[in-house]
């Protein structure tokens, strides 16, 4: 069976694996998904990605026991896409999270994509 949303698809492979406290988690691979984990790692939400032949090996954070991701939501969905310009990007869980857009510059986080002043499709918060 095909899946119709592969993003909402690895976010919840990363939701289940955290909370069966999972030190890794498999993905299959593509650009948008490797773009989505790099901005993950580099904001401290994962520990560590690895492309393995048609997968990507995520491997997961913990701070103290308790998974570094305490939240996943998609937003932006295939039945209906969510569009904000710059200056409408929203503060994830009053600024300790993170969201993430798909924009013309590429996949931004939010405060990325308010310095070069562009807006796009929010992918998803991560908190």
């Amino acid at each position: 069976m095909a899946v119709t949303d592969p993003i909402a698809d690895m976010l919840t492979r990363i939701r289940n694996a955290h909370q069966a406290l999972h030190k890794d988690v498999l993905v299959p691979t593509s650009k948008m998904k490797l773009s989505l984990a790099g901005i993950m790692k580099q904001e401290g939400y994962i520990a560590d990605f690895a492309v393995e032949e048609r997968d990507i090996r995520i491997q997961l954070k913990y701070v103290n026991g308790r998974p570094a991701v305490s939240g996943l939501k998609r937003i932006s969905k295939p039945g209906r896409r969510v569009y904000v310009g710059s200056s409408d990007i929203p503060r994830v869980q009053n600024g300790l999270g993170i969201c993430i857009l798909s924009t013309s510059q590429g996949i931004l986080d939010g405060t990325s994509a308010q310095d070069k002043r562009v807006g796009g499709e929010i992918l998803c918060e991560i908190w």
